[in-house]
């Protein structure tokens, strides 16, 4: 599906609110006979676009499954998961970033990182760290959001430049997020790790309209997005491919309390379903009807669980 989206149009993404009332009928009564069905069950969320609407994705699921969804949106990270098991059941969560999370709690802000690029090998880090927590996590999604960086097409034409490596040697100004400088994932990992010259970094923020015109006017030669940006082709820009793999596994996962887990099997069929169903472009496009064209996030989440099959 192809959305047209102005530059101009980017400026108005902005933090959304998420109604918590009911986002699909109780049909519980349609259930199998898998194990308990319906009952109470909390579901905690961070408050950007992103979270809020994947959150509602899972409301609608879960409530579709016949379960009474209660979503408590929370800061972040370290709150909610204090909060598991006792008064948190499920949480929408990334790989990467809950996996340095819990190494980090465990074993101090020195510790060695355990994530890769590799979802399956950094779900397998973690989990030990995890189950000490009695927490699980269900399958991922292929949907990652990761750092991601991007050139003009002129640009990618002129130097034959659609990998990250292909700049190895290149000296460039970098657009990005003020924390870009001596981050791994960003100028470090570009200069260390790519062999890339960043001769200065413009702190223009992360995806946002300063940084694509950045690009656009030739300030910055290469600028910095997520994965989830559907938006460079219509920009004339070309997402470079992390091929020496910088960025850690940032893949769409719910995290469940193993308790809650255990006395409700059927939980994990309905998440991992919806799970397998987004990847980026949809998901992209998704945050793009919440983000920009400021549909309600139950709203955009009930619909594509619907054309979806999974309500």
């Amino acid at each position: 599906m192809q959305v047209r989206r102005s530059l101009l149009s980017l400026a108005a993404v902005g933090v959304l609110t998420i109604a918590t009332g009911c986002a699909g009928d109780d049909l519980s009564d349609d259930e199998g006979d898998s194990g308990p069905s319906a009952g109470p069950v909390t579901v905690a969320t961070q408050a950007f676009d992103e979270a809020l609407l994947v959150t509602a994705m899972y409301q609608a699921v879960l409530e579709d499954a016949g379960y009474d969804v209660t979503v408590k949106e929370v800061g972040r990270r370290d709150i909610y998961v204090a909060q598991m098991p006792d008064s948190v059941d499920i949480a929408p969560e990334y790989v990467g970033g809950l996996a340095d999370f819990v190494n980090t709690e465990a074993n101090g802000p020195d510790a060695e990182p355990i994530t890769t690029a590799e979802a399956d090998a950094t779900i397998e880090a973690a989990t030990p760290l995890l189950e000490a927590k009695g927490l699980t996590l269900l399958e991922p999604s292929p949907a990652t959001s990761a750092n991601a960086y991007f050139v003009t097409e002129e640009f990618s034409e002129t130097e034959g430049a659609t990998r990250i490596s292909d700049l190895e040697g290149s000296s460039v100004v970098l657009a990005a997020a003020e924390d870009c400088p001596g981050r791994a994932d960003c100028e470090a990992g570009l200069r260390q790790t790519y062999g890339i010259d960043v001769t200065e970094v413009l702190p223009l923020g992360f995806q946002s309209p300063q940084t694509y015109q950045a690009v656009l006017d030739g300030e910055a030669q290469v600028g910095q997005t997520s994965t989830l940006d559907v938006t460079l082709a219509d920009q004339g820009l070309v997402m470079l491919e992390d091929d020496r793999g910088i960025q850690p596994a940032q893949n769409l996962v719910p995290l469940v309390s193993s308790d809650f887990l255990a006395e409700h099997e059927d939980v994990a069929g309905p998440l991992e379903d919806l799970m397998a169903e987004l990847d980026n472009e949809t998901l992209g496009e998704l945050i793009l009807r919440v983000s920009v064209d400021r549909e309600k996030p139950e709203d955009v989440a009930s619909e594509f669980v619907a054309e979806a099959g999974l309500t």
